[in-house]
């Protein structure tokens, strides 16, 4: 760790406000093609967990349909300090490990699934219309977990993704490419967000 990297750390750490629980990364298929990108990955892992977050999410977008057995395969071969798990499209599980990734689900995608699914069970006799609410939508989704901070690298842009679940999330947007991405850059996400009064829609 250069003497830059100690000075962002020590103060991230010794900062009175929280750090986030729950981190978002928001990647797409060409950052994962560039060499290192999924060493990159693993120190991501690495650094989240080492400054107190709790749960991992990564949404990594595709424009090539045919690239997602490869990515996938790729992504569970991936070390980290926690249980991976890893969806991909039309899988019916639900993501509930500390880290979390998904490939090719876009937020209008799953929100339209989500709704679907909740059209399926209101034929079916086993929900009310009436009883239809948040809490009900989040059920489908892929990640029901709403992020604390979201972190997008390369572009300031979301990319259609985590449309419903980033509504109260903090936004951190970096130019800089994944390639490139390092623990100082992931340091002054945590101090870009330590930095903000989180209003939560008020």
């Amino acid at each position: 760790m250069g003497l830059y990297d100690r000075y962002l750390a020590t103060r991230v750490r010794r900062s009175d406000a929280d750090l986030p629980e729950t981190v978002a990364l928001v990647i797409t298929e060409r950052d994962l093609l560039c060499d290192g990108a999924y060493r990159t990955l693993e120190r991501f892992f690495d650094w989240a967990v080492q400054y107190g977050t709790d749960t991992v999410v990564v949404y990594v977008s595709v424009l090539d349909e045919e690239a997602i057995p490869t990515l996938q395969r790729e992504l569970e071969s991936v070390t980290a300090p926690r249980e991976i798990a890893v969806r991909v499209p039309d899988d019916e599980t639900t993501a509930d490990a500390p880290i979390q990734i998904s490939i090719g689900l876009g937020g209008q995608s799953e929100f339209a699934t989500a709704v679907q699914k909740l059209a399926d069970d209101v034929d079916a006799g086993s929900l009310d219309p009436d009883d239809i609410d948040e809490a009900a939508v989040e059920e489908h989704l892929v990640f029901p977990t709403d992020p604390d901070l979201v972190i997008k690298t390369g572009a300031e842009r979301l990319s259609d993704f985590m449309i419903w679940q980033s509504v109260y999330s903090e936004l951190y947007f970096t130019d800089v490419n994944w390639q490139n991405f390092r623990l100082r850059d992931y340091l002054r996400a945590l101090r870009d967000y330590q930095e903000r009064q989180r209003r939560f829609g008020r």
